[in-house]
């Protein structure tokens, strides 16, 4: 039987959905001239399926990860994985392997390869990759077909080793599962979009002070809304209001580190 804190939640993932719904449509249809409405849905929609699944992406493996180490201010991206998703980038770019860190492959390339390395190490929903959409969403699916009785067990696992180990839970496999999800999930998103770094520390945090339940059904389901509705009604704005001049990267940035601090300074008073 649903408490009513549980069915409270319930409403304001609804309401979190609509407003998903309704920044999808307007990324859609907002200056879309009529004549020309096919061509712009062949420009936008792989943009939008870019900007979900990357969401969705970063939204569960955020919070899990958090869950596992049980750490609410840490990310994967934090613990250095978009590092090293720049430092193999720009040895591909470089393609020479003369350099063994990131700042000496740098240095030495020739400028006009490192203009085109900095445009795809920031995250950006300009010109997307829509050759692997489909290969993305594959393995997502995939992911959550391997982990489902896993992510099941994350409301166990978060109680402790030798709490989930006297329900009868096999700890130590889960959490090896679940983190290489983690991993992969962060793998497809900046392969699809590129490294964004705050993303998963705000989007995480926002669904559990929203919902404040210890649910990851819930919990998950929100940071991935929370992501969707970020990076939509960001990218609508990016190209409305400033007309491409600012990535939404920027704003992530931006706004992730204002929050992180505050997260920060919160945490340390209670």
């Amino acid at each position: 039987m649903k408490t009513a804190a549980s069915r409270a939640n319930v409403r304001k993932l609804l309401v979190m959905g609509a407003l998903v719904l309704l920044a999808c449509a307007a990324y859609l249809t907002v200056e879309v001239n009529p004549k020309y409405f096919s061509f712009a849905m062949s420009l936008r929609v792989p943009k939008l399926i870019v900007m979900l699944i990357a969401a969705f992406a970063i939204g569960m493996a955020s919070l899990v990860f958090q869950s596992v180490i049980n750490n609410t201010i840490v990310t994967p991206c934090l613990l250095g994985m978009n590092s090293l998703y720049t430092l193999i980038h720009t040895a591909v770019v470089f393609a020479a392997g003369s350099g063994s860190i990131q700042s000496t492959l740098t240095r030495i390339m020739v400028p006009n390869e490192y203009v085109n390395l900095l445009a795809t190490l920031v995250a950006s929903f300009s010109n997307v990759n829509a050759s692997i959409i489909l290969f993305s969403i594959v393995v997502l699916a995939a992911i959550l077909l391997a982990l489902r009785r896993d992510l099941a067990l994350l409301d166990v696992l978060t109680l402790g080793k030798a709490q989930a180990v006297n329900l009868g839970v096999d700890y130590d496999r889960s959490i090896r599962r679940l983190l290489l999800g983690v991993t992969l999930c962060i793998a497809v998103a900046t392969a699809v979009v590129g490294p964004i770094s705050f993303m998963g520390l705000i989007i995480a945090n926002l669904s559990r002070q929203l919902l404040k339940t210890y649910r990851h059904s819930q919990l998950i389901l929100g940071s991935v809304l929370f992501g969707m509705l970020i990076l939509v009604a960001g990218q609508l704005i990016v190209e409305h209001v400033y007309s491409y001049s600012v990535p939404i990267s920027v704003f992530l940035t931006v706004g992730g580190g204002i929050y992180f601090l505050y997260l920060l300074l919160t945490r340390r008073k209670v």
